[in-house]
């Protein structure tokens, strides 16, 4: 009887997918590393899907269209490698009765580190420096501002968001927390605010909320006017959690000094995308949770979770 062949779609796990060939080897699995640079579209993955019996999903849209298409050909189960599950459909997989699961809790410091070097960036224009001398444009010196002393807004208490709190207070700055389910962390204090109040005192707002009806765009034009003027914004969560045209005319007006965004509402970054006019701002490309250490330990995971469900775990 032939072996499971399981399709991977996670461009981070597609980095290293060779390390992992002898776990699959060891839990009887086939597999088929995808060619992707972010994600494949809806038609490319109703042509491939359904020839696989598993799929570790990066972040593809697994939508009911491509969930039908799979539970219709080979598709058996399914793990969405990482922690963030917006792109996937689990109401469909319920309904086609195909198990899948995600990999929660495994990439907090890895995103707040992320997170932090973000924030440093922005208060010390460190990447502009870089950029400016590396193109000859002198030898600048802008005075940045301190973490230290400052009040920083972390969108978001879960674990990527706990963890960052807990760098940006060891660098000494204030934090105000917003998470309608706020819960303590011991060793992490930080005061609690209901969204959007208080946003006038936040030197530093950053997200690292997941993506939900809820934060969908909470980040908006309407949120200009309550803003601290000169505040710089950190984006490590998902793009549509921030709304692009307010925050461009948020930093045409002067009112945001810079943002530092690792998503963005359409990844690729378009070339024609305003944004990339701000000199003072950071680019990421989706991959605040890609160490070498991280993609080892969730690939391994989603490894397993894939071969219990399909009976070949040992």
């Amino acid at each position: 009887m032939a072996r499971p062949n399981i399709l991977v779609t996670c461009p981070p796990m597609l980095g290293l997918i060779d390390e992992f060939a002898p776990a699959f080897e060891e839990k009887g699995l086939d597999f088929t590393p995808a060619r992707v640079t972010q994600v494949l579209s809806v038609e490319e993955l109703l042509k491939i899907v359904p020839n696989h019996d598993g799929w570790i999903i990066g972040d593809d849209p697994a939508t009911r269209e491509v969930v039908e298409a799979g539970a219709g050909g080979k598709l058996k189960a399914a793990v969405k490698w990482g922690v963030g599950v917006d792109n996937v459909d689990f109401a469909a997989f319920k309904d086609c009765g195909l198990p899948v699961e995600n990999t929660p809790g495994v990439f907090g410091g890895e995103v707040a580190d992320v997170a932090l070097t973000y924030t440093l960036g922005l208060a010390r224009e460190t990447y502009r420096i870089d950029r400016e001398i590396r193109l000859g444009n002198g030898w600048p010196k802008p005075s940045g501002i301190s973490i230290a002393g400052r009040t920083v807004a972390v969108v978001g208490f879960g674990d990527i968001g706990s963890q960052t709190a807990k760098r940006i207070i060891a660098c000494g700055g204030k934090v105000i927390a917003y998470d309608p389910m706020y819960k303590p962390v011991p060793g992490i204090d930080v005061e609690t605010a209901d969204w959007p109040a208080r946003l006038d005192e936040a030197d530093f707002l950053i997200f690292t909320c997941p993506l939900n009806d809820a934060t969908r765009g909470m980040f908006n034009r309407e949120l200009l006017s309550r803003l601290k003027p000169g505040v710089r914004i950190v984006n490590v969560a998902r793009g549509p959690v921030v709304v692009e045209a307010a925050l461009v005319e948020g930093l045409e007006s002067g009112v945001i000094h810079s943002a530092a965004l690792d998503v963005f509402e359409v990844e690729p970054l378009a070339p024609d995308n305003p944004l990339r006019s701000f000199e003072a701002c950071i680019f990421g490309s989706h991959n605040g949770s890609n160490s070498a250490d991280a993609v080892r330990r969730v690939s391994h995971i989603a490894i397993e979770k894939i071969a219990r469900f399909l009976g070949t775990a040992t």
